[in-house]
């Protein structure tokens, strides 16, 4: 993931983690594509920058471990893990890294 400022996004790319305004508001989820309409509404909030997913690791975020894994399941340690993470930064890469394996284990698909 690359933070990429405001003048160098286009629509279709998606984002890599929350966007917030400058009072911690979710302006956008993590995992939204962005749309013309999205980008008007972030330089109006006066947003820098945005943390963007690669390719890669759109491939290695959506590979086929937890595809298989049962939708059921994949969301019961989903929020498990998001509970023992409550006080973390769920966007920072070592965060969001642990916590995407923590999931593959507890879903018994480990990579």
């Amino acid at each position: 993931m690359a933070f990429i400022p405001i003048d160098k996004l286009q629509p279709g790319m998606v984002l890599g983690g929350n966007v917030c305004d400058r009072s911690g508001r979710i302006l956008l989820p993590a995992g939204a594509e962005l749309g013309e309409k999205h980008l008007s509404i972030l330089r109006m909030w006066g947003v820098m920058e945005a943390e963007i997913v690669s390719e890669q690791e759109e491939e290695l975020e959506d590979g086929e471990p937890l595809e298989e894994c049962d939708p059921e399941v994949a969301s019961a340690a989903r929020q498990e893990i998001e509970a023992l993470f409550v006080h973390n930064d769920h966007a920072h890469p070592a965060i969001k890294e642990l916590m995407r394996v923590c999931i593959q284990r507890k879903t018994g698909h480990v990579a």
